[in-house]
């Protein structure tokens, strides 16, 4: 499980004013921004990276986008990116904001990626005795239950008053072990003894799920996607079709 919200996307302007710096190319810019537009009549008004400002229809753009990337940009964009990270350095300019829910094995996978890169995450170390532990904290979607478990093959004896028979499944193993998180939590509540905050720790499965506030761009989201699109987790393809839905996305999936 992977959700993804308040994604916001910045820095177009400086990238594009940046791209252009080398060939002093800047008056072949043909994109627009309105981040400050004015809107009158059903028209924006907008600027350019020389700070022209000019009237357009209210239809011409995606808002949410802040900006309209004209052709000559957009080719000299793709060529660049083409070319290799050391040409596309406009990339590591556009700033990716957002909240990301993931289950810590996923997380695990996702701190390889250190360069240019920023995350704050909700503390396990602080708050993990904050709420009583739910099924619906932890990424469940492929584990199995007993109508679920094709040929019997994923059970296991289990020393247990919860079933007749004495027989647990994989959804069954983990909702036990809720169970006795939560009797941990209670037992950490109650007496604040540092043990049974330890038995939390050490207890708590990677299917955890973690929300953290992270910082990307446009060049360290192309390797992202690069390398993690036939991953096998299911959270890395979600995570790459958020990328593809990015405004241009196409800069980076090329």
């Amino acid at each position: 499980m992977i959700k993804i919200e308040n994604t916001s996307v910045m820095g177009w302007e400086p990238a594009i004013r940046g791209m252009r710096n080398p060939m002093n190319s800047w008056e072949k810019s043909d994109s627009v921004f309105f981040d400050d537009a004015i809107y009158e009549d059903h028209r924006y008004i907008v600027h350019d990276i020389n700070g022209k400002f000019t009237s357009v229809n209210d239809d011409t753009f995606n808002v949410s986008d802040d900006v309209s990337i004209g052709p000559n940009d957009r080719d000299l964009m793709l060529r660049l990116a083409k070319a290799g990270t050391e040409h596309a350095k406009y990339r590591r300019m556009i700033t990716v904001y957002a909240d990301i829910t993931a289950p810590l094995y996923w997380w695990k996978e996702f701190d390889t990626y250190k360069v240019g890169t920023v995350a704050n995450s909700c503390s396990t170390m602080h708050k993990i005795h904050s709420k009583p532990f739910e099924l619906e904290d932890f990424s469940t979607d492929h584990l199995l239950g007993d109508d679920e478990n094709p040929n019997y093959m994923l059970r296991a004896q289990i020393h247990s008053n919860r079933y007749e028979d004495g027989v647990e499944y994989p959804l069954d193993v983990l909702s036990f072990l809720i169970e006795m998180l939560n009797k941990c939590r209670d037992s950490y509540n109650a007496t604040k003894d540092k043990r049974y905050w330890w038995q939390m720790i050490q207890l708590l499965p990677t299917s955890y799920n973690q929300k953290r506030t992270v910082m990307l761009n446009y060049e360290n989201l192309s390797a992202i996607y690069r390398q993690r699109k036939d991953h096998k987790l299911d959270e890395w393809h979600s995570f790459c079709d958020w990328i593809k839905e990015l405004p241009y996305g196409e800069l980076i999936t090329l």
